[in-house]
């Protein structure tokens, strides 16, 4: 933890709004990031979003002086979105119970994946968002949000060594898919 983010954590524990700001514009493009690649829906990911950072305006003053607030952050934000599934799946059970469910049709690429720039890109999205939800959040949290696997070991409640094998698997799914994709070897 820097010095920076010291100061930081301290004038959030003591209420300070400019401090709560400033974590906000330092860290909300990357949780937004995270959350849309987590769960594929912009408005589900804004609503996340928004609540994460409710919970960090009310956890502020009892954070411990050693928090660091990316982790923290993430850890927040996944939590979320796992309770969020969690409803989603009850809500779905209710509804088939109910004979009211109808498939749902699957939704056109999002707007994410069309402004893709190059194909590459858009296959490695593709090849992310293919990956079983467990290897998806290691491989965002340490290949895209640049946390060490022992930061996301911590966020996912891991141990590290167990991130790492994770995050070897994804990385091995995502080049076999890459590989599928181009017909032989993935471009590096």
């Amino acid at each position: 933890m820097g010095p920076i983010e010291d100061r930081r954590v301290a004038r959030l524990r003591r209420g300070e709004p400019l401090a709560f700001d400033q974590v906000y514009d330092a860290f909300r493009p990357r949780v937004f990031s995270f959350l849309v690649r987590l769960c594929g829906q912009h408005p589900l990911a804004e609503d996340l979003l928004q609540e994460t950072f409710l919970r960090l305006a009310k956890a502020a003053p009892t954070l411990a002086p050693d928090t660091r607030l990316g982790p923290w952050l993430f850890t927040v934000a996944r939590n979320l979105f796992v309770s969020h599934r969690r409803w989603a799946v009850l809500d779905v059970a209710r509804l088939s119970e109910l004979s009211m469910f109808s498939r749902v049709q699957p939704t056109q690429p999002t707007p994410f994946a069309a402004v893709a720039a190059s194909e590459t890109e858009r296959l490695l999205e593709q090849a992310i968002a293919a990956l079983p939800l467990h290897y998806r959040e290691v491989v965002l949290l340490c290949g895209i949000e640049r946390l060490a696997p022992s930061e996301a070991a911590s966020v996912l409640g891991l141990e590290p060594a167990t991130a790492r094998k994770r995050l070897a698997r994804a990385r091995a799914m995502i080049r076999a898919s890459l590989t599928e994709s181009d017909g032989g070897e993935p471009s590096r």
